[in-house]
């Protein structure tokens, strides 16, 4: 009997540590993807206006494993990138008004002024370093949680 208890306890120490992170409020300048397989988390600048995502990661020659950019549009709509003037590879994650990921580009390729489309309702796309997308497993119907999906997001941030 003692072992059954130690179990049950256990498991629902398990089950309310879960219930904790999901209840973890978000931060401005991180986001975190989850999917099947899938739990990273990155720090990030933001681009929310138009200046700021002509700019993007242009002219950066480096940039930490665990960083990234988020670009965020006023409303979802078609939305394609190039790498003009970026001097590193990227992936590009576009994402729904709900922070679900729609599509994954691995690997842009650096200076190439190729238009990558990302689809016709995008709300956002995260921007990390080429490879890590595929390496981490991220894929469309995975989440990208942060505050700028709002309430209806697919996973949302709770009030602080």
């Amino acid at each position: 009997m003692p072992d059954l208890r130690v179990a049950l306890v256990f498991a629902m120490g398990a089950a309310l540590g879960s219930a904790a992170v999901a209840q973890e409020a978000c931060d401005l300048n991180e986001v975190i993807v989850t999917g099947q397989g899938t739990d990273a988390r990155f720090s990030i600048e933001i681009a929310d206006d138009a200046g700021e995502r002509a700019l993007g990661l242009m002219n950066r020659t480096e940039m930490a494993r665990s960083h990234g950019m988020l670009f965020v549009y006023e409303k979802p709509q078609p939305v394609a990138f190039w790498m003009a003037n970026t001097l590193i590879p990227l992936d590009m994650i576009f994402a729904d008004r709900r922070g679900v990921v729609t599509r994954v580009h691995d690997n842009a390729v650096p200076l190439d002024r190729t238009a990558i489309p990302g689809g016709d309702a995008v709300f956002a796309v995260l921007e990390i370093n080429g490879g890590l997308a595929q390496g981490l497993g991220i894929k469309p119907g995975d989440v990208i949680r942060h505050p700028a999906f709002g309430p209806e997001a697919a996973d949302p941030c709770v009030e602080q």
